[in-house]
């Protein structure tokens, strides 16, 4: 069974048709949108702020989702894929993003909206990413604006994928 407790009166909220491994964990104040899964020894701690979670979210495993005591909360849009083993911590990742394996986005960060954050990149605190764009390395930069395949073929495939990979765990 999966971890899911209450911090200080708050309890996450779980759509029915959300999957939950059953070795994550998440606590307090936690919300989560429609169709969204969340994978094996992943954590999303909402103990010291809000995590507010869109539709079709996958948080992969491994990966830590957490915030900034009463300065940063973490907000994550629509069709978001959070890739083994990265962290979000108290920063606004908007709509169709991916952010890659190992990567770290810190406090008061912005992802814009059809973005890729690179396997491995390290997004120091205060960075805005721009819209459409791919960012890389330690510390993370611009490297190129990302192409309609690519917000496609990786980004929509990717999330479209996590909701018919937990499918399989429904059952």
């Amino acid at each position: 069974m999966p971890l899911i407790k209450p911090v200080n009166g708050v309890s996450p909220q779980i759509p029915a048709d959300c999957f939950i491994a059953d070795n994550a964990t998440i606590v307090g104040d936690v919300v989560f949108g429609e169709a969204c899964s969340v994978w094996f020894n992943a954590v999303i701690r909402g103990d010291v702020h809000y995590i507010k979670i869109g539709d079709k979210v996958n948080i992969q495993d491994g990966a830590v989702i957490h915030a900034t005591y009463k300065t940063a909360p973490t907000n994550i849009g629509n069709n978001v894929s959070i890739g083994h083993n990265a962290i979000v911590h108290g920063c606004t990742i908007k709509d169709n993003v991916l952010i890659g394996m190992g990567s770290i986005v810190m406090d008061n960060c912005v992802v814009e909206s059809h973005s890729i954050i690179a396997a491995g990149a390290v997004v120091t605190k205060n960075t805005h990413v721009e819209a459409g764009s791919i960012y890389a390395g330690v510390p993370a930069k611009k490297v190129k604006s990302i192409s309609p395949e690519l917000i496609s073929g990786e980004i929509d495939r990717i999330a479209n994928n996590y909701v018919k990979y937990s499918g399989w765990f429904k059952s």
